[in-house]
């Protein structure tokens, strides 16, 4: 079928796109001038990584592989490294050091693309600019993508949907290959994302596809099987783009499950991250629980007054504020006239009240069979779905704008669904009452506010139908103030930029200054000493990928599963209870600890608070600032190592019951058993004599993100080179050009066999590799 008449005219659609700009400008502004900065994951995070994909593409270096947390990670597999995000790799390929600034502004520009993508969808459909223009302003700033904007990976896969989604019915509707094409490449942005947002809208796109084959006959008669035939073209294109722009990277993420921490999450744990069935009240007061104000004051689901819910969310992710002319006139209209039950609006209602139902998760009988969805056991809450709730809600609210405007008199009564607003309204004010919270009654009144103002823009909208620029800045005005003010900059979305000073890279803080001061002093041709930030504050941890400092550990809820299992390390350790030992990594004063290189520990109480098992002297105070107490372990060792004798060990034991040997690991070095049989390894049993054995020679020649070359000189009767980085099956090593086996060693590091005499060695981090499991007769 042809696509719908276009009713309005050119310049009207051009209009109200230029108002959206403008009006996105106003609301991004605190952000993109620099008096606030989106904080938390954004910074903490997503920041030090785009400084380290920008270091890395300014200095010619491969950013597949970070030696600078959790002793090397394959970024090439981690959907959080920003390495497959378009906008955020032109950035970082244009600046060498991407600011704060920018940095949020590439967010605020992928919800405007994000928004301008819904506009072209209501064009397409042949509906009123004004709507499309609601549609924009509550998806970009509403919901879920204002409240939570700090989660930026989220956020990238949010804003392509509208994109794809626009590509895809517009494709469907002209059986267009290249149309498909767009889909496909839009989609399969969405997709490189690979979290649960991206995942929701892949089974959204699916549906609409299926709805669309088995919607009423439209008027060209066609029926279900033709209408099917005619969009196999359009979406072979869209598979053919997706399966190459976005196949590899879910093959590596797919490869990385299996050897990391996180390959599935179990039904109980998933239930924990479900959204409270009472948040939704958010979308019709935006601060009724109090979540603009201090933590102290939140009171809403999963606070202490709402009792034992089992819930851990964040007070942010329950909040669905989107504008109040959006969800007044889908209540209102869309409810009480029935408009969303209307073609092809009802698809959106359908999955709207579809997200909200799996949202809610544990709170309805069905989430355990949604659970069995493939590939939803790789989340952990449900209540990100929000974001869709938002997206759907938006794009009805506008829909029933549009709808509005064109409607005869008749049509725009509807009191059943005044009555549904006023109901709502009126349980806002029990709830809050029930709960002892008279003071949120000043939020309920100006929401109420807000429902006044917005229905007299859209009723004076509707008068001056005849000059279209005003119509539109009468309903875009009230709305852009509204989420100016109910979505305003809060503890949740913006902080002071000073807050993160230290993830600048030209910071002038004196604890990593002094840490940079003293790598430099003791470098040395074996060495490459490792720095561990504990227990200082939020957005410490990752602070290595911002300054080029190697860290035992890191911020990122992936972490490679043989790291787990040696340190227990987890995700973060912005506390100091969140700092854990291992049977094999029991103390800082360990072998493991000397084995990792571990020179410099930065903490932010004294480290006999985190490591209670420290002596006196056990770890000296090298400084004291504002910041951290920061000690040296003088035992630490060199990155590189040329031990001679081999040492038989059980590896499960170690890492499950401690007791890592206190050898003289320059001399010697340990191999699992089983490897020793396997290999041919002449491994003796833990000797009497720790400090025995040869040692060879080895210096660093270059070492680069996914690539180390070591000279190295073997003793007469041969031996190993160790590499002190973590191992993994994607990592290659070539000793004098000649491909070698690569070596499991001293639990997680990586060795190889040398003959006698000098050699030159190169460690190369190769993620082809991973390839292989999915092709077992390419081994």
């Amino acid at each position: 079928m042809s696509p719908p008449p276009k009713t309005e005219p050119f310049r009207v659609f051009l209009a109200s796109v230029l108002i959206f700009f403008a009006a996105s400008l106003y609301l991004c502004w605190p952000w993109v001038s620099g008096q606030v900065t989106i904080p938390w994951d954004a910074k903490a995070h997503f920041q030090p990584q785009l400084s380290f994909l920008a270091h890395a593409l300014h200095r010619g270096a491969a950013p597949w592989w970070t030696p600078n947390v959790f002793a090397g990670m394959p970024q090439i597999a981690d959907p959080q490294s920003l390495i497959f995000s378009p906008l955020y790799l032109a950035l970082a390929a244009l600046v060498p050091e991407p600011n704060f600034q920018q940095a949020d502004g590439v967010a605020f520009l992928m919800l405007t693309l994000g928004g301008l993508g819904w506009m072209l969808y209501f064009r397409d459909r042949g509906w009123r600019a004004a709507g499309g223009l609601v549609a924009a302003l509550a998806f970009a700033y509403g919901g879920s993508a204002a409240w939570r904007i700090q989660h930026t990976g989220q956020i990238l896969s949010f804003s392509w949907f509208p994109l794809a989604f626009w590509a895809l019915n517009r494709a469907l509707d002209r059986g267009s290959f290249r149309w498909g094409m767009a889909a496909g490449l839009f989609a399969a942005f969405m997709v490189l994302g690979r979290d649960q947002i991206a995942w929701l809208f892949c089974l959204v796109l699916a549906a609409f596809v299926v709805y669309r084959v088995f919607a009423p006959p439209a008027p060209d008669g066609l029926g279900a099987g033709k209408r099917f035939a005619r969009m196999l073209k359009p979406l072979a294109g869209g598979t053919l783009v997706g399966l190459i722009v976005a196949g590899p990277a879910l093959l590596w993420t797919l490869a990385l499950a299996e050897q990391s921490n996180r390959s599935e999450i179990t039904l109980e744990g998933a239930m924990r991250g479900s959204l409270h069935p009472a948040s939704v009240l958010t979308a019709f007061v935006a601060d009724l629980f109090g979540v603009q104000g201090p933590l102290s004051g939140f009171w809403g689901p999963p606070s202490p007054g709402w009792g034992e819910t089992g819930l851990y969310i964040a007070r942010n992710m329950g909040e669905l504020y989107f504008g109040a002319l959006p969800v007044a006139a889908l209540l209102v209209f869309g409810i009480g006239r029935g408009w969303a039950l209307r073609r092809p609006a009802v698809f959106f209602f359908g999955a709207l009240l579809a997200m909200y139902v799996y949202a809610i998760g544990k709170y309805t009988p069905v989430f355990p069979a949604l659970f069995d969805v493939p590939g939803a056991n790789l989340f952990r809450r449900p209540a990100d779905a929000t974001f869709q709730i938002g997206a759907f809600a938006a794009v009805l609210g506008g829909f029933c704008v549009s709808s509005f405007l064109s409607a005869a008199a008749a049509d725009r009564r509807a009191p059943l669904g005044y009555g549904l607003l006023g109901a709502v309204l009126i349980a806002c004010v029990g709830v809050a009452l029930a709960k002892g919270h008279a003071d949120a009654l000043p939020a309920i009144g100006f929401a109420l506010a807000c429902f006044g103002l917005s229905f007299a823009g859209l009723f004076a909208a509707r008068r001056f139908e005849r000059r279209p620029a005003l119509a539109l800045l009468l309903v875009a005005l009230p709305l852009t103030f509204d989420l100016s003010l109910n979505n305003r900059p809060n503890q949740s979305t913006a902080l002071p930029p000073e807050t993160f000073d230290v993830l600048r890279e030209q910071t002038g803080n004196e604890t990593i200054g002094f840490l940079k001061q003293k790598l430099a002093e003791n470098a040395a041709p074996d060495r490459r000493d490792r720095v561990e930030l504990a227990g200082i504050d939020f957005h410490w941890p990752n602070a290595g990928l911002t300054h080029g400092l190697d860290m035992d550990l890191g911020y990122n809820p992936i972490r490679l599963q043989l790291f787990v299992d040696v340190t227990h390390a987890i995700d973060h350790v912005a506390l100091p209870e969140q700092r854990e030992f291992s049977p094999a990594f029991p103390s800082y004063k360990s072998p493991m600890a000397n084995l990792m290189g571990l020179r410099w520990i930065a903490t932010g109480v004294p480290a006999e608070q985190i490591d209670k098992t420290l002596k006196p002297g056990d770890l000296p105070l090298a400084k004291q600032t504002a910041d951290a107490f920061i000690y040296e372990n003088k035992d630490a060792l060199p990155r590189v190592l040329a031990p001679a004798r081999a040492i038989a060990a059980d590896f499960a034991a170690l890492e499950r019951d401690g007791g890592v040997p206190d050898l003289d690991y320059r001399r010697n070095v340990l191999f699992d058993r089983a490897d020793c049989a396997r290999l041919a390894l002449s491994c003796q049993e833990a000797p009497q004599d720790v400090s025995g054995g040869e040692a060879g020679e080895a210096r660093i020649a270059a070492y680069e993100n996914t690539l180390v070359e070591v000279e190295a000189t073997a003793p007469a009767s041969g031996g190993f080179l160790v590499l002190n980085d973590v191992w993994q099956n994607w990592q290659a090593v070539y000793v004098d050009g000649v491909e070698a086996e690569l070596l499991k060693a001293n639990l997680m590091f990586r060795a190889v066999r040398l003959a006698p005499g000098p050699h030159k060695v190169r460690f190369q981090f190769e993620p082809v590799r991973a390839f292989k499991r999915f092709w077992p007769a390419g081994r």
